[in-house]
């Protein structure tokens, strides 16, 4: 039931057909996170108030961090893996899996006593208020165990797909979230424990996600199995370079997280000094409606990560253009479509989390149109820093990440309430996202081009010589280590 035995041929499929056999699974499965994420925000809103929202967005970016780290190392090791299989090298790739886990399992151990150890100090430089301390410390507390569940969730949720899964890992995404949203549900109104019981809920929800991920691994997987490791200094030696060379790959993608932490940080600091506490639950609330939006354009270029790194590790330029092609046009046309339901429905939409009346309402209802001037080159900037990621060009990923969550963000956070008060804060995020657009652009243009030229070099080739070309496989045939 919970899994996908149907082959799945990186190597010769049509694109968009293998495209959308990757693609619907993984959005399904981002979108009840999505769900998950909203319904949190309607109970919390609801149950506790504005206040509480303040407090989730205040501590919201330790969870960024968390899930940056499981990103890289996810995202990390489904290139590297993805590389090794086009060259059927599957035992590198299961020691890369493994070693990809021991990693997630030893980060998160390491971050969840650092948090533990000093909660006041780590609230504070998060932004939180005297006043708001008491709550926000309530649910800190609670919130800290998901650190390691969320970790191992993240990692097998990249390597299940690889693995010729993606239905599992939907499934792994959508149990998990129901569970999560049925238990915000009766913890925060019925029992009443307020945030308390919104981070037991993620607690036990994200627990769920990681068992089912490990589960896979142990009992289902086909190529991907966990493969023992020897424990010689030689041997951690090495898995200290490999894990050192996923983290390089996927760096980008904790950058990323990073960058949203940075920009709810820097957008809490910045409404805070403007606006108080209401700015920051006004700012909480567009915070709220903005990862349903980041993670179906990250959907988007997840499903296009495998065919275009398994593609560029078996040498097709042009399977790698045509896969770059068509998820860009579909995050295009995602982002286009949320822009118009920001500016349209921004009062429906807030409506939904606090009451019309609240001053922290009007404020929200007046900026979202503004904010959503960017999610057109967000959408555009995920999927340019995806692809980036799949040709091992991580280094200018990181540095796309870097540009659209920090470098440009934090001087518009600064700069742009100077020059036009009120709406600048909410159009820090948008010029951040079109300069960074313009810089990616300008990076694909030769890019691009040079891709064109070797496909059409490989097209050449193959005519003239039918007898090189290789034979189609698929990555979902169990093989047997060399």
């Amino acid at each position: 039931m919970f899994d996908n035995r149907d082959s799945i041929d990186f190597r010769a499929e049509n694109i968009p057909a293998l495209f959308r056999s990757i693609f619907i699974p993984t959005l399904l499965g981002m979108l009840f996170n999505a769900a998950f994420t909203l319904t949190d925000g309607i109970f919390v809103g609801h149950g506790v108030g504005a206040e509480g929202l303040a407090c989730i967005n205040l501590v919201a970016p330790i969870m960024m961090v968390i899930t940056g780290l499981g990103m890289m190392l996810g995202i990390g090791c489904s290139v590297v893996a993805a590389i090794h299989l086009a060259k059927d090298n599957v035992k590198a790739a299961r020691i890369n899996v493994t070693q990809s886990y021991i990693a997630a399992i030893a980060g998160a151990a390491v971050l969840s006593v650092v948090f533990y150890a000093a909660p006041h100090r780590v609230l504070s430089l998060l932004g939180v208020s005297e006043q708001l301390m008491a709550l926000a410390r309530e649910y800190y507390l609670w919130f800290i165990p998901t650190c390691v569940f969320l970790m191992l969730q993240i990692v097998g949720e990249f390597v299940i797909r690889l693995d010729g899964s993606p239905r599992y890992a939907m499934y792994a995404n959508i149990i998990p979230a129901i569970v999560n949203i049925g238990l915000d549900y009766t913890f925060i109104l019925p029992c009443g424990w307020g945030l308390r019981g919104a981070a037991l809920a993620t607690d036990i929800g994200t627990g769920l996600g990681a068992l089912m991920a490990l589960y896979y691994m142990l009992f289902r997987a086909k190529s991907l199995r966990l493969y023992r490791l020897k424990w010689t200094w030689t041997s951690l030696r090495l898995m200290a370079r490999n894990v050192g060379y996923i983290a390089r790959m996927g760096f980008s993608a904790l950058v990323g997280e990073l960058a949203i932490s940075v920009m709810m940080l820097a957008g809490n600091l910045a409404f805070g000094h403007a606006l108080g506490d209401t700015g920051i639950a006004a700012y909480s609330v567009v915070c709220y409606l903005f990862p349903a939006v980041y993670m179906i354009c990250s959907a988007v270029a997840q499903s296009a990560q495998p065919i275009i790194s398994f593609n560029h590790g078996d040498g097709a330029p042009g399977r790698v253009r045509r896969t770059f092609r068509h998820s860009l046009g579909v995050n295009l046309a995602f982002g286009a479509a949320v822009t118009l339901l920001f500016v349209f429905l921004a009062p429906q939409l807030i409506g939904i989390f606090i009451p019309a009346t609240d001053p922290a309402a009007l404020l929200a209802v007046e900026g979202l149109p503004l904010y959503a001037a960017g999610l057109l080159f967000m959408a555009f900037n995920i999927s340019a820093i995806g692809y980036f990621q799949s040709v091992e060009r991580s280094a200018f990923a990181t540095l796309l990440m870097a540009l659209r969550g920090i470098l440009l963000l934090v001087p518009a956070f600064l700069v742009l309430p100077g020059w036009w008060h009120t709406p600048g804060l909410w159009l820090a995020v948008p010029i951040a996202e079109m300069l960074t657009a313009m810089v990616a652009a300008i990076a694909l243009a030769p890019h691009k081009a040079t891709s064109s030229g070797r496909e059409s070099s490989s097209t050449k080739t193959s005519t003239t010589s039918p007898t090189t070309a290789r034979t189609s496989t698929t990555i979902t045939t169990t093989s047997s280590p060399p």
